[in-house]
């Protein structure tokens, strides 16, 4: 079961959705005006951008772009969907209790963390030379000079 691809899409979103309801029992519970939310968020959306840039890091080793890319960003996809919609009701309101200017800056920040996240998690896996395409052109230079020239006959 964990080899088929919708359950890893679906780890990944219930995992991100983890951090989101972490964060916000984290506020709930600390204080009674919210006066920490500000700083749990920012940490939260780290935590999340943190959480995708490594999963990136990893996958981009094993498999092609068109291989990871997907599932990474149904998941974080799937992960916003939960933390828009059903995150709220874990602090006791509603996804449009503060306003649809709220609900829909919420959806622009996770989105801006996830991407941020993705592209440094590939980024760093690319500069470092450990990406898929860097290792199969350092296997095919390797192979390609294992080889003794070929000499051309009359």
């Amino acid at each position: 079961m964990r080899q088929q691809r919708w359950f890893r899409i679906t780890v990944l979103a219930v995992a991100l959705f983890a951090v989101n309801v972490i964060a916000r029992l984290v506020i709930r519970l600390s204080s009674e005006d919210d006066s920490g939310q500000g700083i749990a968020s920012i940490v939260m959306f780290a935590v999340i951008a943190v959480i995708l840039a490594v999963l990136t890091f990893l996958r981009s080793q094993r498999q092609a772009p068109s291989d990871w890319l997907p599932d990474v960003g149904f998941g974080a996809l799937g992960g916003m969907a939960l933390t828009v919609l059903v995150g709220p009701f874990v602090s006791g309101h509603g996804p449009f209790a503060n306003g649809a200017g709220d609900f829909f800056a919420q959806i622009w920040l996770y989105a801006a963390c996830a991407i941020a996240g993705t592209l440094i998690g590939y980024w760093i896996a690319v500069m470092l030379g450990r990406d898929y395409r860097s290792r199969a052109l350092k296997a095919y230079t390797e192979a390609r000079k294992a080889r003794p020239r070929r000499v051309v006959g009359r």
